[in-house]
C-alpha cells in the first residue's frame, strides 16, 4: 500500500539544512558552556578555599578571638541564628503568601483586585533588598531600641511573601478545572472546593515556591544588617542582636585577618550546601505531578 503523504514530506533533509542543524546546536551548546562558566567558576572558587578548613569544629564552636591560636574556630552561633531568621520569616510569609495565591488564582482571577494585588506583588518582589532593610529598621528596630532576630524575621519574610503568593497563584492555576467541576457536582462550596480538593492537589508546588523563598532569603545580607547586626556569642535572645552566616561571611571576607578569611570562605561552602539542599529537595517535590 503506498503512502498518501507528499513525497517531500518523505525525502530526506537538504546537506545545507542538516549543516545549519549542526551549526545552530553547536552554537547554542557553546553559549550555554560560556554561561555557566561564571557559575562554575564561582563553585570552584568556594570549594577550593572553604573546603580545607571544612571541619566538625566550625559547626559545634564560636568564632575564635583575633590572635589567639589553638583556639576553635567555628561558627555555630551564625547557622542558629540564621536558621532561626528564616524560620520566623518562614512562619511569618507562608501563610501570608499562600493565602495571598490562593485569593489571587480561585477567588478574585480576573478582577480589577486581584490584578491591582498581583501588580502589588510583582512591585514588592522586585524591591531591593536593602529597601526591605531600612523598612523592617524603621518598623521593629527603631520602635523597640533594639536590634533583634524578629527585626531579621521580619525583613526575610517581606522578602519571601510575594515569591510565595506569586508560585501558590500558578501552582493553583495548574489544576486541572475538572477537579474543581467534580467537587462542585458533588455538592461541595468554593470554600470547600479549594480547601478540600484544589491545595491538596497544589501542595508540592507550593511546598517548592515557599522552599525556593526560604532558599533566596537564607543567603541575603543587607537586611540583616539594617535589622539583627551581628554577635560573636550565642544569642541571647529573639530580642538581642543575632548573627548570621551572611554577615559573618560579609565581616569576615573584609577583615585583615587570615583565619577570619578562611572561615568566610568556609562559611560560604556552607551556606552554598545549604542553599543547594534546599533547592533539590524543591526539585525532588515538584516530581509529583496533578
Amino acid at each position: 500500500m503506498k503512502s498518501s503523504a507528499p513525497s517531500s514530506l518523505l525525502a530526506p533533509l537538504s546537506f545545507f539544512r542538516n549543516g545549519f542543524a549542526w551549526v545552530m546546536g553547536g552554537l547554542s551548546f557553546t553559549l550555554t558552556l560560556v554561561a555557566l562558566l561564571p557559575l562554575l567558576a564561582i563553585l570552584a572558587a568556594i570549594i577550593q578555599r572553604g573546603l580545607p578548613t571544612l571541619s566538625w569544629e566550625v559547626f559545634i564552636h564560636l568564632p575564635a578571638p583575633v590572635g589567639v591560636e589553638g583556639e576553635p574556630n567555628g561558627f555555630a552561633n551564625a547557622i542558629v541564628g540564621t536558621l532561626t531568621m528564616v524560620g520566623l520569616g518562614a512562619l511569618f510569609s507562608a501563610p501570608l503568601g499562600v493565602m495571598t495565591g490562593v485569593f489571587l488564582a480561585e477567588f478574585a482571577a480576573g478582577s480589577a483586585i486581584a490584578n491591582g494585588v498581583r501588580f502589588v506583588t510583582v512591585i514588592l518582589s522586585s524591591v531591593p533588598s536593602v529597601i526591605v532593610g531600612v523598612f523592617a529598621y524603621g518598623v521593629l528596630v527603631i520602635t523597640t531600641k533594639q536590634f533583634s532576630a524578629y527585626a531579621g524575621g521580619l525583613a526575610l519574610g517581606v522578602i519571601m511573601t510575594p515569591i510565595i503568593a506569586l508560585t501558590t497563584e500558578e501552582a493553583l492555576k495548574l489544576v486541572p478545572v475538572h477537579y474543581r467541576l467534580g467537587s462542585a457536582a458533588l455538592g461541595a462550596s468554593k470554600w470547600e472546593t479549594t480547601v478540600k480538593t484544589v491545595i491538596p492537589c497544589a501542595i508540592p508546588a507550593i511546598t517548592t515556591g515557599v522552599l525556593l523563598a526560604v532558599a533566596r532569603a537564607a543567603g541575603e545580607t543587607a537586611p540583616l544588617m539594617f535589622t539583627a547586626l551581628f554577635s560573636q556569642f550565642w544569642q541571647e535572645g529573639l530580642m538581642a542582636p543575632t548573627p548570621s552566616l551572611p554577615v559573618l561571611i560579609y565581616n569576615y571576607a573584609s577583615s585583615p585577618f587570615e583565619e577570619q578569611n578562611a572561615i568566610a570562605w568556609t562559611a560560604s561552602l556552607v551556606l552554598l550546601m545549604l542553599v543547594l539542599t534546599i533547592n533539590l529537595s524543591s526539585r525532588l517535590l515538584i516530581r509529583r505531578r496533578f
